[in-house]
């Protein structure tokens, strides 16, 4: 059977009374939704960003260089200059 969808419009001051309304524990389930569609909406938002993408550009070309350098290095060099 095909699912079908339906797009529904509601008054933001509807849902803010709607959300006002939950228990503690919906406004805390709700918030972490809430929080991984930001976190998505604004990791897809950086990977348009014509400056990330020229920074990841900058790094993918510097690695296939061989220009990087290990974490292993790094924590032995880090050691090194605090000791």
């Amino acid at each position: 059977m095909a699912q079908e969808t339906v797009t529904l419009s509601v008054p933001f001051e509807a849902l803010v009374n709607s959300i006002t309304n939950l228990a503690l524990k919906d406004k805390l389930r709700l918030w972490k939704l809430i929080e991984e569609q930001i976190a998505l909406t604004e990791e897809d938002a950086l990977e348009q960003d014509p400056v990330v993408q020229a920074e990841i550009r900058e790094a993918r070309a510097a690695y296939h260089a061989g220009d990087y350098m290990t974490i292993d290095d790094y924590v032995a060099q880090t050691h090194e200059q605090a000791g």
